[in-house]
Formats: C-alpha cells, sequence, structure tokens
C-alpha cells in the first residue's frame, strides 16, 4: 500500500509516496481502506519543522474517512463494511489507515466520505471554541482564517447560533464573496487599516503575527478563544489595560472534559448538515500521490474550504 512520508522537514516538495506493508489493528483499533483525508495547516507546519520535532523519517496524523475492513480485538460498535470518519494519530495519508475506536464515528446515508472528512474534525472544532467563548446572540464576533477548513463552518455556526455581527477576517481580497455567501455580516483583509469596528469575542485559527492584531480587534472585556498552532505573542500589558483575556483550546481536552457536550455536537453536526443548514465547502480534491499539491494551496492560503486527498 502506498503511504505520504517525509525524510526531511521542509516544503511540499519533501513529502514522498512509499511503499509500506498494509498494518493490522490491534486491541480497540479498526482498520480502514481509506477514501478521503483532511488537509489541516498544523499538518503543513509540522511537515515544515514548526513545534516539536519527531524522528525522521515521519507521516502525519489527521482526519480521514473511509470503510472498515478488519477490527481489531476488544472492539464492540463497529463491523467490517461500516463506513467511519475517524483521526488517526499516524499514517493518514496512506490508502489504508489504524485508527483507535474512541475517534471513530459512523458516516450517515445521507453522506459521502469526503463531506465527512471535510465537516467531522473541521465541525467539532468550530463548535467547540464557539461554546467555550460562551458567546451570546447580543455579541458580535470576528474569525480569522474564516475561509479554512475550520473558520468557514464558524461562519455559518454563529449565524445559525443567531450571533447578530459576524466579521470574517480573510488573508485576500478574493475570499470576500466566499464568506459573505456563508453569511459573514463584515469582511475584512488582514492588511486592511483597521480591522472593523470592535468585536466581543475573537476565533482566532492564524496566530504568530496575526495575535496582537486581533488581540487589538477586541473591546474592553472582550475575550479571545485560541485554537491555532501559529503560536504568537502579546504584551500582558495590553490584557490588563483593555480587561481582555485568552483561552486556548485543544480537541483532546475540550472532548475529555467535556464529553457530553461533543457527543451533542457531533449529532448537530450532522443533523445541520442533513437539513441543508450547514454546507462544508470542498475547494479540492487532489489524489493522495499529489499530496504536495495539497500543501502548496494550503501554505498559499488560497483554499475556500477543506482541500480533500483521495487516494
Amino acid at each position: 500500500m502506498r503511504s505520504i512520508r517525509y525524510h526531511r522537514y521542509g516544503g511540499p516538495e519533501v513529502l514522498r509516496v512509499e511503499e509500506v506493508p498494509q498494518p493490522r489493528p490491534g486491541p480497540g483499533e479498526l482498520l480502514i481502506r481509506v477514501e478521503a483525508i483532511g488537509v489541516t495547516l498544523p499538518g503543513v507546519r509540522k511537515v515544515r519543522g514548526e513545534g516539536d520535532r519527531g524522528p525522521l523519517p515521519a507521516t502525519l496524523g489527521g482526519e480521514v474517512a473511509g470503510v472498515v475492513i478488519a477490527v481489531g480485538p476488544q472492539v464492540g460498535g463497529f463491523a467490517i463494511g461500516d463506513r467511519v470518519t475517524a483521526l488517526a494519530f499516524a499514517d493518514a495519508y496512506a490508502d489504508v489507515v489504524v485508527v483507535p475506536t474512541f475517534t471513530a464515528s459512523r458516516i450517515p446515508e445521507h453522506a459521502d466520505c469526503v463531506q465527512a472528512a471535510a465537516l467531522v474534525r473541521s465541525g467539532h472544532v468550530a463548535l467547540a471554541v464557539l461554546a467555550s467563548a460562551e458567546i451570546t446572540a447580543a455579541e458580535s464576533v470576528l474569525i480569522t482564517g474564516a475561509a479554512s477548513g475550520v473558520g468557514h463552518l464558524a461562519v455559518q455556526l454563529a449565524k445559525i447560533q443567531g450571533i447578530t455581527r459576524v466579521v470574517a477576517a480573510v488573508g485576500t481580497v478574493e475570499k470576500a464573496d466566499f464568506v459573505r455567501g456563508l453569511g459573514a455580516d463584515e469582511v475584512v483583509v488582514y492588511h486592511d487599516e483597521p480591522w472593523a469596528d470592535p468585536v466581543d469575542v475573537v476565533l482566532d485559527a492564524v496566530g504568530g503575527d496575526l495575535l496582537p492584531r486581533a488581540v487589538a480587534a477586541l473591546r474592553p472585556g472582550g475575550r479571545l478563544i485560541f485554537f491555532n498552532s501559529g503560536g504568537g505573542t502579546v504584551p500582558a500589558f495590553d490584557l490588563l489595560a483593555g480587561s481582555k483575556t485568552i483561552t486556548g483550546l485543544t480537541m483532546a481536552r475540550f472532548a475529555s472534559t467535556r464529553r457530553g457536550l461533543y457527543d451533542r455536537h457531533h449529532e448537530r453536526l450532522w443533523e445541520l448538515h442533513r437539513t441543508g443548514q450547514l454546507r462544508a465547502a470542498i475547494h479540492a480534491e487532489i489524489s493522495l500521490s499529489d499530496a504536495a499539491t495539497a500543501h502548496r494551496i494550503i501554505e498559499a492560503r488560497v483554499n475556500h474550504g477543506k482541500v480533500i486527498l483521495r487516494p
């Protein structure tokens, strides 16, 4: 079977297609024949060597969707032939992948694997950041990375929740019509000076050099939910002077500490999708063997929605 690996850190050019033995599922695991893989900015940054560096050669984890072809010991609730979406902690860019059952869920009949790979993980993140912000309908929110896989769902979900003012922040003017079509009330481009009128909440999917500007976009007493892999620093005085707060969010902690809400979010995502209220936009479907092209799209920040790899 094919697997995408990299033997050194760098840009998309370091990704290589290699033949490797097919894995076997262990206790509590499923073996999935992959039909769709979600490409993410954290994955792109990992190949670049940003953050913690592990041993090489390495593979990428990520969101996958496909069909169960084998079930490991001590597994209940899943059977060969089930269509599932799951999170693979490694070797996600492959024809076949092993996933732990606690990350897996069935794909309903009304959806296909591409939609599942675009909707489930990104939708969970979008709902989790909205829940962590404890935002009310009367408040306003600004979402950075608003055209990304997570961001474009967050814009829609914010409007579905009745938030009266949703500001979409994007990297280029070419994305403005896309995010307006999702329901954004206002659109700002990162290089705009200034951004929109201050907001109550910022959902920051970008970080890095953009973080200070995201904090500056808050009203006094405003709050920012930080859920990206881009890092960034803010002078503590900026928080003190404006009585502003920053809260970090990881899905691992959210899912483990707020499991009931996490499960309700899962049901809500699929119901909103089934009824046509929530649309998972697919920017491109790209062959697994051309994973480098998918990474170039993400690095260039030109995607409108999710980029999907197809084995």
